[in-house]
């Protein structure tokens, strides 16, 4: 076992660093500005500020946060870093050589007012089989704490799948973990942070004077598979090796 599989397994979360040079970093920020522009333009609702409990002790009136879906449909070059071997490397030490893309969320908190999101677990919004999925957050700005960078505890993961875990409301667990006290994980452009979906992770809000950018990305085994209750888009693109749970009808899903 690789240490970034052990450091992985034990912790629940592992913070590689400088994996985007400053060249790629230009390229991928230049374009996710140009996707936000063209998000903003199209008039519609991109803020994916939450509601709940824990946003109404967390929040203020006027957060937000701008979001959206898999920004590899907008942005090749943005296609090109998901497999990039530089990106790929770590997550082959996680998942092995078989890497599914769940979806990607571009975010963008914006300074001052960046909306948090209260401590939970994804395993909620899209549960796997195997409970293989993991997500990679790459940093296309610094996130530093005052930004409201990603915090976590680790070694959560193990606690398994917690029932209402979703950051919608608290519950007995989620009582035993505020996000007041969860590490810390200040990050520099171009580092990406990898968690399983089952380690409890939040964010405060960002009330510096600077935009955290970010866009996370969800992947699976290739051995495993998205279970009924999946509430995000599974795009099933195969980033790394096969892709052992497909069929012509899963291949197919969403055609008219």
């Amino acid at each position: 076992m690789s240490e970034i599989a052990k450091a992985f397994a034990q912790h629940g979360y592992y913070h590689a660093r400088g994996v985007f040079d400053a060249d790629a970093l230009r390229r991928l920020e230049s374009d996710f500005d140009h996707v936000v522009a063209q998000l903003s333009e199209s008039g519609g609702d991109i803020d994916a500020t939450w509601d709940g409990d824990g946003m109404a002790r967390l929040a203020r009136a006027g957060d937000r946060i701008l979001h959206t879906h898999n920004i590899q449909k907008y942005s090749r070059i943005w296609m090109d870093a998901f497999l990039s071997d530089a990106f790929l490397a770590p997550v082959r030490s996680i998942l092995g050589d078989d890497i599914v893309l769940h979806h990607s969320k571009l975010f963008q908190k914006p300074a001052e007012a960046g909306a948090p999101f209260p401590m939970h677990q994804d395993w909620p919004y899209f549960p796997t089989e195997r409970d293989s999925m993991i997500a990679g957050i790459i940093h296309v700005s610094d996130a530093t704490d005052q930004m409201g960078c990603l915090r976590v505890y680790p070694g959560s993961h193990k606690l398994g799948r917690v029932a209402g875990a979703n950051g919608r409301q608290q519950n007995d667990i989620l009582d035993q973990y505020p996000i007041e006290d969860a590490q810390i994980i200040e990050a520099k452009a171009g580092d990406v942070v990898f968690f399983h979906y089952l380690t409890l992770h939040g964010s405060m809000p960002n009330r510096s004077d600077a935009t955290r950018k970010t866009v996370l990305v969800q992947m699976y085994d290739g051995r495993d598979r998205v279970e009924l209750g999946n509430k995000h888009p599974d795009e099933r693109l195969v980033l790394s090796g096969w892709n052992h749970r497909i069929d012509r009808k899963l291949a197919g899903a969403g055609a008219q």
